[in-house]
Order: structure tokens, then C-alpha cells, then sequence
């Protein structure tokens, strides 16, 4: 879930909300300024701006400021290492909004801006592994659009960034995809798989297409793609398998954390 969705529901839960965010780091710190937090009343938090000391001691102050009800923002500077005796050597400066039911409008009108800034992922096939892979990606910067030619394949509930699309022709997803999205392929079916693959990989428009599967699954879709008359150039950006294919362990949950991870390092450009 975004920030925006963990406040909302704070808000419709609770009737009360905090939002801490580092504003500004120096030196060695847990994590970069533009990290975030939702503190609740009840003591329930999400998020993390590094753990440690520095996160309990602003939920602390989140809950004190939440005890005095919605004011305007506070702000906070601390040295880890003397004031909260962490190992990073840093200074950080925090600030503490408090909110209430009343800023659901303006919250909403604040953050839409970040749904932007998200990279959209076609992700075909809502499998064990589709499932997994949108719980894993569920906080993280993707706008999913999640595509399965099944009835009733989705689950009752999902991420806030995902939003499930029932297709009968799963490929034609593909022409209205937003140039440099990415793609992930794990349907069903081995031959809508290859429909898909060969479709995104001639549009030359993801920035990522890859493809659930072993070495022998991609060395069958190359001979495949290739008899199509899909140049090599074309058929060498599949990225097939997808995650970490030396990991032993091959549940859904492992795949979809060892995806996860691949997909980050694609959007940072880390090779």
C-alpha cells in the first residue's frame, strides 16, 4: 500500500492519523530524506524511516502529537549518535502532520501526484505466483495493471496499486501499454505466454518484458519467435527466468521476492 492509502485508512479506521517524514539527512543515516511513516492512535505504524531508535522515538513523539489532536506539522532534529546512541554517525530532521477525517480531500489532492511517479507493470496471470508478486510489490513504486483471461481468477481483495483486468484477449493489453512500461508474463498457458512475449518484444515499447520459466522454456520461445521471423535483437531482451533462477527454493513467495528485487534494480538501472 502508498502512504496516501496506509493515511486513508487510518483515517476511516481510527479517525486520526501521523505522517512522519524525514526531511533531511547528514551524514551516515538508516535511510534517505523523503522517507515516510504512518503513525496510528492505537500505536499501530506502517511504514519505516530506518528502524532503531530514531523510528521508536518519533513514533513516540507521533503519538504524543496525535494525544494533542490535528495541528499544524512539528518538527524534530537529532543526532543518532549521541542523542539516540545508534551507530550511524548522522543528523536528521523530521517532521510529525497530524490529520484527521477532515483532510481526506486535501491529503488525497496532496499525494496523487506519486501515482505518477510509479512505473506501470503489466503483470498476465494471476497464478500462485502473480499472487505472491503483487503482495511483494504492493508498497513498492509499481502501478500494476494485473490482466487474467479467467473468470474469477482474481482475489476478493488486492494492493491499492494494483488493479485487476479481466481479458478475454490478454495480448491485446499490450497496444494501449504507456511507452517504457514493464512486463511480466506468467499466465496459464504456455501458448499465451508465447503470444504475449512475441507481441511485447515486436512492439520494442517495455523498457522490461519478462517471462516465468526455466532455460529450456526460453530456449523453446527463441526457436519459436525466431521461425516467427522476430529478429535476434528483439528475441535477446527477454528476460527469462525471472528472479534469482539459482535459488533452490522455488515457492511463489521466494520468486516473487527474488522478482520484486529484479524489478527495483531495472527502475534504478542496476545492472
Amino acid at each position: 500500500m502508498s502512504i496516501l492509502a496506509h493515511l486513508l485508512d487510518a483515517l476511516a479506521a481510527e479517525g486520526a492519523a501521523a505522517l512522519i517524514m524525514l526531511v533531511e539527512v547528514e551524514g551516515s543515516s538508516p535511510r534517505d530524506a523523503g522517507a515516510r511513516m504512518v503513525a496510528r492512535p492505537s500505536g499501530g505504524f506502517q511504514g519505516t524511516i530506518g528502524g532503531g531508535a530514531l523510528e521508536w522515538s518519533a513514533i513516540e513523539d507521533a503519538r504524543r502529537a496525535l494525544a494533542r489532536g490535528r495541528g499544524v506539522s512539528e518538527t524534530r532534529t537529532m543526532l543518532l549518535g549521541p542523542d539516540l546512541g545508534q551507530c550511524c554517525g548522522g543528523r536528521v530532521r523530521l517532521t510529525i502532520e497530524t490529520f484527521d477525517k477532515r483532510d481526506i480531500e486535501a491529503l488525497t489532492a496532496r499525494f496523487a501526484s506519486e501515482s505518477n511517479d510509479a512505473t506501470p507493470l503489466l503483470l498476465f496471470g494471476a497464478g500462485h505466483v502473480g499472487r505472491a508478486l503483487v503482495l511483494a510489490l504492493a508498497p513498492l513504486p509499481f502501478r500494476i495493471r494485473w490482466i487474467d483471461a479467467r473468470e474469477g481468477a482474481f482475489p476478493a481483495a488486492v494492493p491499492a496499486n494494483a488493479m485487476p483486468v479481466h481479458a478475454l484477449e490478454p495480448a491485446a493489453e499490450i497496444d494501449a501499454a504507456p511507452e517504457g512500461a514493464f512486463m511480466l508474463v506468467m499466465t496459464h498457458s504456455h501458448s499465451l505466454d508465447l503470444d504475449i512475449v512475441s507481441r511485447a518484444l515486436a512492439a520494442r515499447r517495455f523498457a522490461f518484458v519478462g517471462l516465468i520459466g526455466s532455460e529450456t522454456k526460453r530456449a523453446r520461445f527463441e526457436s519459436r519467435m525466431r521461425a516467427m521471423g522476430l529478429p535476434q535483437p528483439h528475441i535477446d531482451a527477454l528476460i527469462c527466468p525471472i528472479g534469482a533462477p539459482l535459488l533452490r527454493d522455488k515457492s511463489p513467495a521466494v520468486i516473487a521476492a527474488a522478482t520484486a528485487t529484479q524489478l527495483l534494480q531495472a527502475r534504478e538501472g542496476v545492472q
